[in-house]
């Protein structure tokens, strides 16, 4: 029963994604349209690419992968935990991706815009 429900999934997210292809991408890239097969080639190499093969997908390490940060977070002291947040806020910016401004003082001389 699983196995069909997987077989009929499979091949109608083949169907979509090859329409979606054949009726989005030669108008906007002028890229070729694309057979059955080589839709169902496009999904198993994004699959290989972006998912892996660990089961489910998200590539099945999800739960794992919170589990061990939680662990971790909670044995941090409270000047780790600040350090962390200020590791990452650095690294990924501020909220919704958004980061945050240099202070004009903090900047070196000469780190100026375009100098032209």
């Amino acid at each position: 029963m699983i196995a069909t429900f997987i077989i009929a999934a499979t091949l109608l997210f083949t169907l979509i994604v090859m329409t979606l292809w054949n009726n989005i991408l030669p108008a906007v890239l002028g890229v070729k349209t694309i057979s059955f097969l080589q839709a169902l080639g496009i999904l198993l190499l994004s699959k290989i690419l972006f998912g892996g093969f660990k089961g489910g997908w998200r590539g099945g390490g999800g739960h794992e992968w919170r589990k061990k940060m939680k662990d971790k977070w909670e044995t941090m002291t409270p000047e780790q935990r600040d350090n962390f947040k200020a590791e990452w806020k650095n690294r990924c910016g501020g909220r919704w991706g958004m980061k945050p401004q240099r202070d004009e003082a903090a900047k070196p001389a000469g780190s100026g815009g375009f100098q032209g």
